[in-house]
């Protein structure tokens, strides 16, 4: 964070190092200190409370009736997280259900619309094929137009000589 001149910088060093090892890796700087479990214990001692004696534990001695809460309240804990683990249980099962159940909707959509698809496609062929029919079939209508029109001409002609 805040950039410190270098002579302060070596004299924060300088005192660390009097404290316990300072190592340096590039831009971090590692620091143990010297006599680190006393420093524990003298920081979790009560102000004007001299700290322990100075080799032997201190551990206080374990209430018994703490110690029976602790395993009255673990067995709760433990009997929530069962009944979250079921209820966890029992959201999943509902969730895998209802993904089963969507997946073989889209399925029976899917099949559903690759037969429409099929069926469409095979009615396309079978137009097409009927239009081919009926263009061979209609091929000779343009001559027998041009042969009613020669006829109703020769009717006219007939005509006009009969009047």
């Amino acid at each position: 964070g805040r950039q410190l001149p270098e002579g302060r910088r070596a004299t924060l060093a300088s005192a660390l190092e009097l404290e316990g090892t300072v190592l340096r890796e590039g831009r971090l700087t590692q620091f143990v200190a010297n006599n680190l479990e006393r420093r524990i214990r003298l920081s979790g001692a009560p102000r004007g409370e001299p700290p322990a004696g100075g080799g032997g534990s201190s551990i206080p001695a374990i209430d018994p009736g703490a110690l029976q809460d602790v395993v009255a309240l673990a067995g709760q804990v433990a009997a929530q997280v069962d009944d979250l683990l079921r209820n966890v249980h029992c959201g999943l099962q509902a969730l895998t259900a209802l993904s089963v159940g969507c997946i073989q909707t889209y399925r029976d959509g899917v099949e559903s619309l690759g037969e429409a698809a099929d069926l469409s496609i095979r009615a396309m062929y079978a137009l097409v094929a009927r239009c081919e029919e009926l263009d061979r079939a209609m091929q000779p209508v343009p001559a027998l137009a041009k042969r009613i029109r020669d006829m109703k001409g020769t009717l006219e002609r007939l005509e006009g000589l009969c009047k």
